[in-house]
């Protein structure tokens, strides 16, 4: 699969220490906790409000769509994992 899909293992920003092995108690700094669709709504929110720098009242809090956007590119938010949040779907289980 590729682009914007769902919250799997692949290779992703963090998901490794700098030594280049798994970072500690599995545990990553950024881990993918954000839907493809949750990212695609925030890129687009993002690109928006930084519009409103160029664009309209050209108004500086127009930065604040930087926010959106870098957490849609990366796919991850760090006040999701702050709080435990994930919006990824679950992957089935099965019993054995």
């Amino acid at each position: 699969m590729s682009g914007l899909t769902a919250c799997d293992d692949a290779p992703h920003a963090g998901r490794e220490s700098p030594g280049g092995g798994a970072a500690p108690g599995g545990m990553s700094i950024l881990p993918r906790n954000e839907h493809s669709i949750e990212r695609v709504v925030r890129v687009v929110l993002g690109l928006a409000l930084l519009l409103l720098v160029v664009v309209g009242p050209k108004t500086p809090w127009g930065l604040l769509g930087l926010v959106p956007l870098l957490t849609g590119l990366i796919g991850s938010c760090p006040a999701y994992t702050l709080f435990g949040i994930s919006t990824c779907p679950t992957k089935p289980t099965t019993a054995s």
